[in-house]
């Protein structure tokens, strides 16, 4: 090869590597502009999922349909005619071409009784037609938006149109509810949850944590008594050192053990427990939003006694349960309450009333466990065992010899269920003074267990039992505390001078409301010189 040849080659070699050189700098060009376009105008985010579903709004006079991230409504010339017969029907509004739907839903989101459009849905730019007067241009990159709209006479009319929503939702949903309660659930990429309700001209976030405080019995025993009497007869101080517990929870609870009275010549101790009213007013004052009075001592004062209780804590907003006045006859068996747009319902049952007979005329006067032929308190033996007003082997956890009769509280149990997100029961159960759990007590917690009961508090041993969270068979989870104790009382025996409060948390999450956290904060009852019983928080062990 001569030298033009080698320097021809040389030349090509050269040019080559020029080219290659320039087509490498003008890719990194490209590889930095478009990262540096991405940054500023980011795409959807590859973690939403687009939905395509069919439905129609609660009038079945529109039909929604989303496909290929547009929604088309139909509308049916007659109401009245089958939702599936697409023949009558004609389209009366399809989503704006610049406009990416996520998800869509139809229900009545304002709570007025009438469906909206919802629609989850991405555009480019944080805002409408109209920006605030801060910004100067709107952004070009995709955002995620919440756009309402009305049903309105064969139209759709925008009702609401939010900007930039300021959160990731990967999932939206209604929780179900009726109106005035209805709310929008939203789901983030990390699962966390979020509820939505709307407040007059848009939506507020609502806290979708509710905590609980329940306390055990509140057993005025004759020194306690005769102490506040003595001493002004206000008996505030019994939760002055609890108060701040007590304000800090959404809901407080406490097993009122004894009836009250105002009559000072039937204030008595044991075995017929007649209390004061002053403490019932203290429970009052202190912000107890429930007390529960379905327990084996509710019928000390006879009838009379459980009507003037029931009466005095309802006249005073106070939800009392296990025990109905005399003229509620037919059966009331829970009361359902509401906090930050959640139902519980809320049941109270005893194992007897220390064989005092229901009034004649008003079987549910008190709320007892559904047992067969003790359901009436009669006791088995016909005497008292131990000198005390129980129910021979029946009290003592012991299961009668024929089958419990059950069917009833499950029913009663399914009931709720279907009117509140969840429920919680009050057992006045188990054997006094057992630190262990006794078969009555597991019988009926392998009951709620099974009808789907997310929390069980109990009282009545008078001393603190395990908790614990059981798991059901189709995965369903309950909260029992077997017994958290006494909160006030002047029994001698060392074990009853500690109880607990039992503290739990209800939070959303992807399945719906469900206890978060859980816990018992240990309590000690102490006296001082003078004859002042107070209860006392423990340090943790």
């Amino acid at each position: 090869m001569n030298r033009t040849g080698r320097r021809v080659t040389d030349i090509h070699r050269s040019g080559n590597k020029r080219v290659i050189v320039a087509l490498a700098a003008v890719s990194a060009v490209i590889f930095v502009s478009g990262v540096v376009w991405l940054h500023f105008h980011p795409g959807i985010p590859d973690w939403v999922m687009w939905e395509e579903s069919v439905f129609a709004d609660s009038t079945g006079q529109y039909e929604v349909s989303l496909c290929g991230k547009t929604i088309q409504v139909k509308s049916f010339v007659d109401a009245g005619n089958d939702v599936n017969d697409v023949n009558d029907t004609r389209v009366i509004w399809t989503s704006p071409e610049a406009v990416r739907v996520q998800k869509a839903l139809s229900c009545d989101i304002d709570n007025d009784g009438v469906d909206e459009l919802v629609l989850l849905c991405w555009k480019k730019g944080r805002y409408g037609e109209h920006k605030p007067f801060w910004v100067d241009q709107d952004e070009a990159s995709w955002s995620q938006h919440l756009f309402v709209y009305e049903y309105q006479a064969e139209k759709i009319s925008p009702k609401w149109m939010s900007s930039y929503i300021g959160q990731d939702v990967a999932d939206m949903i209604s929780n179900g509810k009726q109106a005035p309660h209805i709310c929008l659930w939203f789901r983030a990429p990390d699962d966390e949850m979020s509820s939505w309700k709307w407040d007059s001209w848009g939506f507020t976030k609502l806290d979708t944590q509710i905590t609980f405080v329940a306390f055990g019995d509140l057993l005025a025993h004759e020194p306690i008594y005769r102490y506040g009497l003595q001493n002004g007869g206000s008996f505030d101080y019994l939760f002055e050192n609890v108060q701040d517990r007590i304000d800090g929870s959404d809901v407080a609870v406490i097993n009122q053990e004894t009836p009250l009275t105002d009559d000072l010549s039937m204030v008595s101790d044991y075995p017929r427990f007649g209390t004061p009213v002053n403490v019932g007013q203290a429970v009052v004052d202190a912000g107890f939003d429930v007390v529960t009075c379905a327990t084996n001592h509710a019928l000390d004062r006879g009838a009379e006694g459980a009507d003037f209780t029931k009466r005095f804590f309802e006249d005073n907003q106070v939800a009392c349960l296990g025990i109905q006045a005399a003229g509620e006859i037919e059966d009331q068996p829970y009361v359902v309450i509401w906090r930050k747009g959640v139902s519980f319902a809320l049941l109270n049952y005893t194992y007897g009333t220390n064989g005092i007979r229901m009034p004649e005329g008003n079987p549910n006067m008190v709320h007892l466990f559904p047992d067969g032929e003790f359901s009436d308190g009669k006791l088995p033996d016909g005497e008292f065992s131990d000198g005390e007003f129980s129910d021979g082997e029946f009290s003592d956890g012991e299961l009668p010899d024929e089958e419990f009769q059950d069917n009833k509280l499950r029913e009663v149990i399914a009931q709720a269920r279907s009117e509140a997100d969840l429920v919680i029961v009050f057992a006045h159960w188990g054997t006094e003074y057992a630190q262990e759990t006794d078969a009555f007590q597991r019988w009926w917690t392998q009951v709620f267990l099974e009808s789907g009961v997310d929390v069980v508090v109990g009282t009545h041993p008078h001393v603190l039992q395990p908790y614990e969270m059981l798991t059901a068979d189709d995965g369903h989870r309950m909260l029992v505390y077997y017994s958290i104790g006494n909160f006030i009382s002047a029994q001698p025996e060392k074990r009853c001078v500690r109880g607990g409060m039992a503290e739990f948390t209800v939070s959303l999450t992807p399945t719906g409301y469900q206890v978060t956290e859980y816990g018992l904060q240990p309590l000690a009852i102490e006296w001082s010189p003078g004859g002042k019983y107070v209860a006392v928080p423990e340090l943790y062990e």
